[in-house]
């Protein structure tokens, strides 16, 4: 073969892989599938070249027809690609620019912890810009129940999870907002599975407020929580309304990163 050949060859092979990228990437984009003719209009192209490329996707599994509507959606080949470089995901190297990105938009710490033997250790954080702050050291304990990193993830663990809690932690009052009676921290764990996020109004310190959300993995399983946490003084209604925006949004981030995928017609927050 002549150079001439070889590199319209090359450049062929070049324009197929672009246009089945395109097509996957279409089809990421619309959760209920497209039919040939709407990928066809979608790419701009003829009707045949698109049915080729459809077809050799399809025969790969990297996509899937629909018997009964025709349409075509991703194929389990591309999860099946993408599970082992998710499980390479390191939380922390995920997490951190979000925790940094959070503690720059809102001035207060941003932290990250997770669920261990009903307390929350804290793995990660960022220091907020403000004079005054809150820095908690790396390794810190704190019970569950009266923080909002803990009970963003207690709200969504299983039935069986919550329960077990329930019959072994004492809820103990550490202030006189602390949380301290099994129906009461039942119906604040459906508040936040509700809203999205958790609040911690000097709970568990007085004067200190936090909001928390929680963090999937790309099973959709609940393994972390972030928040941002500063003074009470600082950390007003109004601040608080903002941040339980700025916390979720924040953790949908984070859990994206990890692989987590939500429906854009899910009403949750993550």
């Amino acid at each position: 073969m002549n150079n001439r050949h070889r590199s319209q060859s090359e450049i062929y092979r070049v324009q197929v892989l672009d246009r089945a990228f395109q097509i996957l990437r279409v089809l990421a984009e619309m959760n209920l599938g497209a039919s040939l003719i709407e990928l066809t209009k979608q790419l701009d192209l003829h009707k045949s070249t698109t049915h080729r490329l459809v077809k050799s996707l399809e025969s790969n599994r990297f996509l899937e027809q629909d018997k009964l509507s025709g349409k075509y959606h991703l194929g389990s080949c591309l999860l099946e690609l993408a599970l082992p470089a998710l499980s390479r995901l390191d939380i922390y190297d995920v997490a951190k620019p979000h925790l940094r990105s959070l503690a720059a938009k809102t001035g207060e710490t941003a932290e990250l912890g997770v669920l261990r033997d009903g307390e929350v250790v804290l793995l990660l954080n960022a220091e907020g810009s403000y004079t005054i702050r809150t820095l908690r050291a790396i390794g810190t304990r704190a019970p569950a129940y009266c923080t909002s990193l803990g009970k963003s993830m207690l709200a969504f663990a299983s039935p069986d999870y919550i329960e077990s809690y329930l019959r072994t932690c004492k809820l103990k009052r550490l202030t006189h907002r602390t949380i301290t009676t099994r129906s009461e921290l039942i119906s604040e764990l459906r508040r936040i599975r509700s809203c999205g996020y958790a609040i911690d109004n000097g709970e568990r310190v007085p004067d200190l407020h936090c909001v928390g959300a929680p963090i999937r993995d790309t099973s959709g399983e609940v393994i972390a929580a972030v928040s941002v946490v500063g003074p009470a003084f600082r950390m007003k209604m109004h601040r608080m309304r903002e941040y339980s925006r700025e916390v979720p949004r924040a953790a949908a981030e984070i859990s994206k990163s990890l692989g987590y995928y939500l429906s854009p017609n899910s009403r949750q927050i993550l």
